[in-house]
């Protein structure tokens, strides 16, 4: 049985990879968490969750709680004591049996493990069994420490709608991160490990995320080669994106269709992109406030600054 599903391997032969994922896929995609990433779960204040929902549409969501609120009793589990947040698509994604895809990070180490599996639900959060667990490499990470803050004000949506508008724009091209959902199309029905739910992180300079009206175009930098995420659009083009102004604590939620860029003269003016990921944006959620994390300043990734995106320290 293959890590990876037909999708994710049509993305590894296009880039002249799969048969090094093939050797390379059954050693690093587990079953289970190592004892490692149990460990690494429980230090973390919050956690970037993808789930779908009822018209396959992926999202991406934020847990927060203070360290130990995600703890791992046994290798195959992982326990959440947090709820979704005000206003996140979680509240109406999140039910029992859910795929999920699940993505911890700690920004100052740059430090990120991925796992996806299922939703068991519980009184004070949930129950993630494992379905696949895999860890992932440091790139483009901008080191910046978050602390829980549970004292928070209560966060007020400001727009909710089919379309951007100037400030969630000015969001988009001041980040510097964000985090990515994708889906399988069977991820909500089907036992296979690898046809589940993918959050990934993308980081870059402010500004590497170019907006044009509902249009957003990324830059797929060089990374681990599994193409989980471009891999699942391959087979369902429907991403949910999640950026997160650190400074204002204000959560930008979007859903678009997904397309990738694999030549031209767009992608050759992003330096060291080997490709581009464009996204059409169809619905979008921006919640000023309430999200309960405190940031510490940057360290711009030392990958980032060999292409030439920032001068190196």
């Amino acid at each position: 049985m293959s890590a990876f599903h037909p999708g994710e391997q049509a993305l590894q032969a296009r880039a002249g990879v799969q048969a090094q994922m093939a050797q390379i896929g059954p050693r690093v995609m587990r079953d289970h968490m190592p004892d490692q990433h149990r460990e690494f779960f429980g230090l973390l204040p919050f956690v970037v969750m993808g789930s779908v929902d009822d018209q396959g549409q992926p999202w991406a969501s934020v847990l927060a709680g203070a360290p130990g609120f995600m703890h791992s009793p046994d290798p195959t589990h992982l326990h959440i004591r947090a709820h979704a947040l005000p206003h996140d698509p979680l509240q109406h994604t999140l039910h029992e049996g859910a795929a999920l895809g699940l993505l911890g990070m700690q920004p100052h180490t740059r430090r990120r493990n991925r796992m996806n599996g299922t939703a068991h639900l519980q009184d004070d959060g949930l129950v993630v069994e494992v379905g696949q667990s895999f860890g992932n490499c440091p790139k483009y990470i901008q080191a910046r420490e978050p602390v829980w803050t549970p004292a928070a004000p209560a966060g007020r949506v400001l727009l909710q709608g089919p379309g951007l508008d100037g400030a969630s724009r000015d969001l988009i091209r001041a980040a510097d991160t964000f985090f990515i959902a994708t889906a399988h199309p069977e991820a909500a029905a089907d036992s296979e490990p690898s046809h589940g739910v993918d959050v990934s992180h993308r980081g870059g300079a402010p500004g590497f995320v170019k907006v044009e009206g509902q249009r957003l175009t990324v830059p797929d930098f060089p990374g681990n080669q599994f193409f989980n995420t471009l891999g699942n659009i391959a087979v369902q083009p429907l991403a949910g994106l999640l950026f997160m102004d650190f400074e204002r604590g204000d959560r930008l939620y979007l859903a678009a269709r997904a397309s990738v860029v694999w030549d031209g003269a767009e992608l050759a003016a992003f330096e060291g992109a080997q490709r581009l990921l464009r996204l059409e944006v169809t619905q979008v959620v921006h919640v000023q406030g309430g999200l309960p994390l405190r940031w510490g300043p940057a360290e711009r990734s030392p990958h980032l600054a060999s292409m030439g995106y920032w001068p190196s320290r």
